[in-house]
């Protein structure tokens, strides 16, 4: 076993926060949340919403696992109806469904490539279809590659990585824009890697910082149509992107060198989407919320 905290829920123990990881690896990209030990964990139980995104519709990709369920959740249970993008986790996908279903909420599954813009018109028509409206758009998905060089950085892994990770939040949020309204929000998850960098994540760190900055420029964009953007910097979190790209070593030390000394859960970022999509946040744009174990970063 693994040293162990306890999560504390409103007057019992739900769960344990593990401190540190088994070691572990999974030889595809994105990852299964299935097989990961322990599971990350998506819903705070102490957690029970009060509507503040009753009647609204929100498309999350990414939303299989890791933080974007744990966002899903956390929607659902302030009265969003989901729209769940993903690639091809379909066993994961089906879960998180169920997890939000289970709270009373609508929830459509929609598979397919994000790199291909034509796919993000089809996730807008879908969701027009299900639901005939948008309010929030979380850009979410991402995938990173472990290379300790950058002369191991091949050009198809590059291009791989920017289409994933920059160039369908670019075309997700040109499909989906045409029919936002003003109070709309668009929140999109950058990490702390584009402060501070990471030096076997080179790409990957680029593309976040490309997120940031293209967070900040629509913001501005946006502003005259009362629509806002904002971001999300997580920390290191214990999602299905860990084991799928570090090696099994780092795994099991994963978060150890944060401030708080472990990795964060998915949980724990879910309201600080759930502010930056309601009113609560009806004078925030262009910002980026840290949740990141502690860590000092200089935006």
């Amino acid at each position: 076993m693994y040293p162990m905290v306890p999560y504390y829920g409103r007057k019992k123990v739900y769960r344990e926060i593990p401190l540190t990881f088994p070691p572990q690896q999974q030889n595809r990209q994105p990852g299964l949340e299935s097989l990961m030990v322990p599971r990350p964990i998506s819903d705070n139980p102490s957690y029970s919403g009060s509507g503040k995104l009753r009647g609204q519709v929100a498309i999350i990709t990414g939303g299989d696992s890791g933080i974007g369920r744990a966002v899903a959740i956390a929607f659902a249970k302030e009265g969003a109806d989901l729209v769940i993008v993903y690639l091809n986790e379909h066993a994961d996908a089906k879960d998180t469904q169920s997890r939000v279903e289970y709270y009373g909420a609508r929830c459509l599954l929609i598979s397919g490539d994000l790199r291909e813009e034509s796919f993000s018109r089809e996730v807008v028509d879908q969701t027009l279809r299900k639901f005939g409206r948008i309010h929030i758009l979380v850009n979410n998905h991402a995938i990173q590659f472990y290379q300790k060089s950058i002369l191991d950085i091949s050009a198809e892994q590059l291009d791989h990585t920017f289409r994933t990770n920059v160039y369908a939040f670019f075309y997700l949020t040109k499909a989906v824009l045409p029919y936002l309204s003003p109070g709309s929000s668009i929140i999109q998850t950058t990490s702390a890697v584009a402060y501070e960098g990471h030096e076997a994540l080179l790409d990957y760190s680029a593309t976040k910082g490309a997120i940031l900055s293209f967070t900040r420029a629509l913001s501005q964009s946006l502003l005259n149509r009362g629509i806002r953007v904002n971001g999300v910097a997580p920390g290191p979190i214990w999602t299905p992107l860990i084991p799928s790209s570090f090696p099994p070593e780092d795994v099991s030390t994963f978060g150890v060198d944060s401030p708080m000394k472990h990795a964060g859960q998915p949980f724990e970022l879910a309201p600080a989407y759930v502010y930056l999509a309601c009113d609560d946040s009806k004078y925030v744009s262009g910002q980026v919320l840290h949740v990141n174990g502690g860590e000092m970063v200089s935006s």
